[in-house]
């Protein structure tokens, strides 16, 4: 299987997965908390079941390692070649009732993300990236390429996690840089607002997975995006435990 076709089953996923969570969150659903307090709902379980019953029988040779699979204890080994997959990214905000969640199904390959679908279920769109190939957004008006923009003169639109918009890091971070307009938002959607070029720069200073970051960053590398740790290298994939230090989202010339 090439990219094009591994994308395209990607997308196919992400959408079907974006239908079942639009579908359980009309007709209502309990939340649970997980060991680390983090909610979860049926709608995580039942989008999970799905992407990993499509990839599983499509990419037998690519292992897959998703979010609630590895809060149960099913932990997948590591390979060259597997998934990372978030089956609804931004649960908080799905149960908040905010548009602002989304589905993540990535492909990694040797600790980089060599594409992504992203799914934002509440506003009908689908963010695709290959890097290197091109990055893509499809919604009611059709399929059409996206790129970050270059920020304009007025200063930096940034991108802030709504649950992180009080941290004194941020202000410490942000008060170094022309800032012309702060955003808070939830999920892998401030990632896909780059890509498109709604915005420019989103620091993240609070704990995420790699199947939180893994499809979006490659929709906005591919997009001409860049997300680097504070020290300045790619983030990459294959950690032990799954977690990522600190990272910075940029746009163009940033």
């Amino acid at each position: 299987m090439n990219d094009i076709e591994a994308l395209a089953l990607a997308a196919e996923l992400a959408q079907q997965a974006a239908s079942i969570i639009m579908t359980i969150r009309s007709r209502g659903f309990d939340v649970i908390h997980k060991s680390d307090h983090s909610p979860v709902t049926e709608a995580d379980h039942a989008a999970e079941k799905a992407i990993l019953a499509g990839l599983r029988a499509a990419t037998p040779q690519w292992p897959v390692v998703a979010e609630e699979e590895v809060a149960a204890g099913l932990m997948t080994a590591p390979a060259d070649t597997f998934w990372l997959v978030d089956p609804l990214d931004g649960t908080r905000e799905f149960t908040a009732g905010t548009r602002d969640f989304t589905v993540n199904v990535g492909l990694i390959s040797h600790g980089r993300p060599v594409l992504g679908a992203v799914a934002l279920p509440a506003y009908g769109e689908l963010f695709l990236g290959i890097p290197g190939q091109g990055a893509w957004k499809r919604d009611a008006d059709g399929e059409r390429p996206i790129h970050v923009r270059t920020p304009p003169e007025e200063g930096l639109t940034v991108m802030a996690s709504r649950h992180y918009a009080d941290d004194p890091r941020l202000a410490e971070f942000l008060g170094q840089r022309k800032v012309a307009a702060l955003s808070n938002i939830g999920s892998a959607a401030k990632f896909c607002r780059l890509a498109e070029g709604e915005a420019d720069l989103y620091p993240r200073l609070g704990r995420t997975m790699e199947w939180d970051t893994a499809a979006p960053q490659a929709v906005l590398e591919a997009a001409g995006g860049a997300v680097l740790t504070f020290d300045g290298q790619r983030l990459g994939y294959g950690k032990p435990g799954w977690e990522n230090p600190h990272f910075i989202c940029t746009g163009a010339h940033v």
